[in-house]
Order: structure tokens, then sequence, then C-alpha cells
């Protein structure tokens, strides 16, 4: 499942049509708290963030994703980024940063790669369990 959590419901939209799949389905959420009151329910995935929105932003989800120990892949998009803002997401743990307007390719390749470091790490943990 892909999460997306953006302010913008034209980027959530856009977002939720392009990643949605048979095999992947797509839930979309308009602030990081609505994320956040869900995020018991998010078992596997990845988690698609703008990076600024009110309350809580990109990067503080990021953090609070990982405080509570899940351990879902995430990726940052946004409009006003840098390269500042890029390394610190990146220090903070997301798996990508894009800028937007990106393009459809980009977020398929980030949201791919995403999903298949997850199948790694799963597979890495389930060997570390029959040991």
């Amino acid at each position: 499942m892909s999460s997306i959590v953006d302010d913008d419901e034209a980027v959530r939209k856009s977002l939720a049509f392009l990643l949605g799949t048979p095999q992947v389905s797509v839930r979309s959420y308009e602030t990081a708290v609505a994320f956040l009151a869900h995020i018991g329910r998010v078992e596997r995935g990845c988690i698609v963030t703008d990076l600024r929105m009110p309350e809580i932003d990109g990067l503080e989800l990021l953090r609070r994703v990982k405080s509570l120990g899940v351990d879902l892949p995430v990726i940052i998009i946004t409009g006003h980024g840098d390269i500042a803002l890029a390394g610190k997401a990146l220090e903070a743990g997301a798996v990508d940063f894009l800028e937007k307007p990106f393009d459809d390719e980009a977020i398929l390749a980030a949201v791919r790669s995403a999903f298949r470091q997850q199948e790694r790490d799963t597979m890495r943990e389930t060997k570390g369990m029959e040991v």
C-alpha cells in the first residue's frame, strides 16, 4: 500500500491515480495528523509526503514515523526544495527527495525502489529468524 500525505488535494488525487494498481492500494491523507491517527493500520508499503504542510511538516512526519518504530520507506516531495533540505530529509531516513513538478516516471521509480528495499529488508529479517 502507498500512503500519500499532502495538503494539496490535486496532488493527492494525481498521485493516487498514478500509483494505484490492482496490486497496490493507495490511501490519501490531507495532513500528517490524519495519517498518524491511522498509522497503526498501515502494515506495509511506502509513504509519499509533501515537505511543507500545516501543523506537522513532512520532515517531522518522517521523524515521528521512525520514532514510533514504523519501518516504512518515506519519499519526500516538495515544491520548495533545496540541497540543504534534501540533505536533512535523507539524513533523517527518507529514501528519496523529489522536487515538484516531477515527472511521472521519477515518482514511479522512487516508489518501486522503496518497495524493492522493503522486500529486501523483509527477506533479511526472515532469514535472520531462521537461524
